[in-house]
């Protein structure tokens, strides 16, 4: 939320800096605004475009005469998530069930259901923290995600024993909560946020005696749980003989992907993690695959 605040005041700035007094943007200054600026990275530039861009979308649709923004191009990175080992996920989980909260007493029953969320199902952390109580279905075992990026809602399935995990954190959270509030929750009634969970992450390395350094710029992220999970999942997936081109769709739409380019990372990293998986692909990735253009998955 912070950071679009950011990138809207220094669209106030722009707008005030170009003179704008009316609801109205020109080619002109679409294309102005779409440079970078001064001391802006590559990665902020994009983010400050295509957040912006919504809110274009959204005058424009009221009538406004406002010039649609093009997307621009999430910049590519060498940037190499850390796949936990199976060694660490335990470590991990046995720390984080240890776990005491000194912020939020429901935090000691919420963490363990939380985070396995993210390593079971591969879901993102906003995802997550946003499953509202009549999102779970205790009798399938699915969990629908209403709050997600790019506004696509989907359905991931809990394994039988995340089952039992979650009707036992229902049968003793789910009677004080109504159908639209977050089952994972603050002391304000509102969902725990991310920095609280990036912290306790962090928290929980550290007493795993996890070393918590070389992925990312601190450490390694929440995020990692997803990238985890995707990779385990193509690797279970090509070691059961499914072909790539089948498998290749189906992560694509369960993890929630725009197109199979984005899906396209993991494949490639699960390979480089795996490498007798070549073995079994008939055709290298590049031949399949003919650009090379990521977004933040």
């Amino acid at each position: 939320m912070y950071a679009e605040f950011y990138h809207l005041k220094k669209l106030d700035d722009f707008f005030i800096q170009e003179g704008i007094t009316e609801i109205s943007f020109s080619r002109d200054q679409a294309i102005k605004w779409r440079q970078r600026l001064e001391g802006e990275t590559e990665k902020t530039q994009y983010y400050r475009v295509n957040t912006t861009k919504r809110f274009f979308e959204y005058l424009f649709i009221q009538g406004f005469p406002v010039f649609q923004l093009r997307d621009t191009k999430c910049p590519k990175t060498d940037f190499i998530p850390h796949i936990y080992t199976d060694e660490e996920i335990e470590k991990y989980f046995l720390a984080l069930d240890n776990y005491v909260s000194v912020q939020n007493r429901r935090h000691n029953i919420q963490l363990s259901v939380l985070f396995r969320i993210m390593f079971c199902c591969g879901t993102r952390m906003t995802e997550t923290i946003t499953i509202h109580k009549k999102d779970i279905d205790l009798d399938e075992g699915i969990i629908k995600l209403s709050e997600t990026k790019n506004s696509k809602e989907r359905y991931v399935v809990m394994s039988s024993s995340l089952l039992d995990l979650m009707r036992s954190f229902a049968d003793k959270t789910f009677y004080d909560l109504s159908d639209d509030d977050y089952i994972f929750r603050s002391l304000y009634r509102r969902h725990i946020s991310a920095s609280i969970i990036a912290e306790i992450h962090h928290k929980v390395l550290q007493h795993a005696d996890i070393p918590n350094c070389g992925s990312g710029r601190y450490g390694k992220r929440v995020h990692d749980w997803r990238h985890t999970f995707a990779v385990r999942s193509f690797k279970q997936l090509i070691d059961s003989g499914m072909d790539m081109y089948v498998a290749l769709p189906i992560m694509s739409a369960y993890l929630g992907h725009n197109n199979i380019y984005s899906t396209e990372r993991y494949l490639r990293l699960t390979i480089s993690l795996y490498p007798y998986l070549t073995e079994k692909l008939e055709k290298s990735l590049d031949e399949i695959f003919e650009k090379n253009d990521y977004e933040k998955n």
